[in-house]
Formats: C-alpha cells, structure tokens, sequence
C-alpha cells in the first residue's frame, strides 16, 4: 500500500488551510504573460483564451481537459475546483446555449472573481457553486463529463478516494470523467514531501499513477486511461524572472507573501530554519502531468 503524502505531518484541515490561503492569494491575479505561457504550454490555444474573460486564466493548469472531454452541444459538464472558471468558459462555449457547466470550489475568494467574470462575460449557460470536492452540494446523476484541471492533487491523500467516489455519484450512466493532474513517477524525497510550498503548489501532493487507478476502480468507473501528457512541469519555474528559495519551519505555516502562480516567486516566501532552492528541483524528475480519462458504465 502506498502510505499517505501529508506535508510536514500536517493533518487535514491545516493542508486545506494553506491550500485555501494559497489560492486566495492567486485569485488576486498574475501577470499577464505568465498565465499565458503557462496555459499555452498545457495545450490552450489563443483563439481559445480570447474567447473567454482574460483574468479567467491564472496560470494554475497542468494540462488542459477539454481535449479529451470530447464535449457535445447540450451537455452538462462539472468542472471541480474551476478556480477563476478558466475551463468553465471554455466549456460553456464548446456546450452551447442548451448545455450548462457548474463550477465547483471551496474558495470564496476564487468564487467571487470568477462570479464577477461571469458576470462581465454575459453567457447564462455557466454558474458556479461553493462546495469542497469531497462532499459535493449537487444532486444524484446530473452531469455528462467531469473535468477538473491540476486539482485533485491538492487533496489529502486519505480523502481522494472520497472525490472519485462524488464523480461517479454525479455522472449519469455513460457519462464519464476527464481530468488533468499531476502525478508522481514514483516515491517523492523528503525535501519534496515535506515543503508546504510544494504541497500548495501541486508537486508535494501528487499521488503516484497506481492510486488513481485504485480510486477509479474501487469508485466503480471502467475504460480507465492514465496517460503522461509529456508536458513540461519546469514551465512553472522557467517563467519565474528570478530564483528563489523557501524556508520551512518544523510546524509554523504561515506566509510572508503569498504567491500567485504555481510555484511562483512569492508563494515560497516563510521564516525557519530549512532551506529549499526550488530553482534546484527539477519537477519532471518526481512528476509529470497526467491525462486521466473513465467511464461510468
């Protein structure tokens, strides 16, 4: 059995703590040029993010869903953790008028940016709902595809199962999950395992390939697929202008200055006595991005 990644012996709800400060920070935005390199890297094209609110893209993607959610005009789609709504507008447009996307989200603040977005953005065909991805506030067998975008990661490892369970109780039979994650290739150093900085910023978190595949079997999905994407993680930090280290104290989490990407210069920013250069890591070593498709029979 693979035993549970928890950083720095944290329990669950310190993790979503920090997760939560981590991504109330990023809803604050990020510069321009770095979530477009990043989202282009993952696969968006320009005529795809030109179609949706510009601050819908914050830069957090490890891959890009849609490419193999195959959507169809009239469809219901649940995307989980939507964050800003970067895919829900984007499938709300590939949906149509007859179809609906809900968001779904833990963060207030994400909730409120991506609200506003959608505001400003003037389709009707999307809305978001404020709901930890554990314990979803939606009713029984309403959505055609699950999509969710370097999210799942994030979660505790003893409480994943419970998100595989909650998409196969929303899909409806024949419905199926599309998702992009970041996966580890193999048992992660302790120099990983143990930085909350890493943890929030996707890497620390990430489950290895065979306890996805645990999760879908044992939630009751078949036709399972988990494929690296071949894209490169280093992206996160390629597009960071200077180098930067963190300092990891034994117990204390708090953080000087918040980053707004992935692994941005500021999200590493805190006061103790470990250091970490993360420019050192090479992200592709431990991880990769995965592309996670399954059916509900």
């Amino acid at each position: 059995m693979i035993p549970p990644i928890v950083a720095r012996g944290m329990d669950v709800q310190e993790i979503y703590s920090e997760v939560g400060k981590r991504y109330s920070a990023a809803a604050e935005g990020v510069e321009a040029h770095y979530a477009d390199s990043v989202a282009k890297a993952f696969g968006y094209t320009k005529e795809e993010l030109s179609d949706i609110p510009q601050d819908a893209n914050l830069g957090l993607s490890c891959g890009n869903p849609l490419a193999i959610a195959t959507l169809r005009e009239g469809e219901t789609v649940i995307d989980l953790g939507s964050g800003a709504g970067l895919d829900v507008f984007l499938a709300a447009n590939k949906v149509g008028s007859k179809g609906r996307v809900i968001g779904v989200d833990m963060n207030k603040d994400m909730l409120k940016k991506a609200e506003e977005l959608k505001a400003s953005w003037g389709k009707t065909n999307a809305k978001f709902v404020e709901s930890q991805i554990t314990n979803i506030a939606l009713e029984d067998g309403i959505a055609d595809c699950i999509i969710s975008n370097c999210v799942v990661n994030l979660v505790p490892e003893e409480e994943k199962q419970l998100v595989f369970n909650e998409m196969f109780r929303l899909l409806r039979p024949g419905g199926r999950v599309a998702i992009s994650d970041i996966l580890a290739k193999g048992p992660l150093p302790d120099k990983i395992k143990k930085s909350m900085a890493l943890y929030v910023g996707c890497i620390a978190g990430a489950s290895q390939v065979a306890s996805y595949q645990k999760y879908l079997q044992e939630a009751g999905f078949n036709g399972i697929i988990i494929q690296d994407s071949g894209n490169d993680l280093n992206i996160y930090r390629a597009e960071t202008a200077d180098n930067f280290s963190e300092s990891i104290p034994a117990r204390d989490t708090s953080f000087a200055d918040q980053g707004k990407g992935c692994c941005a210069k500021t999200c590493c920013s805190s006061t103790g006595n470990v250091q970490i250069d993360i420019q050192d890591i090479d992200f592709n070593e431990w991880t990769a991005s995965y592309k996670i498709f399954a059916v509900k029979d």
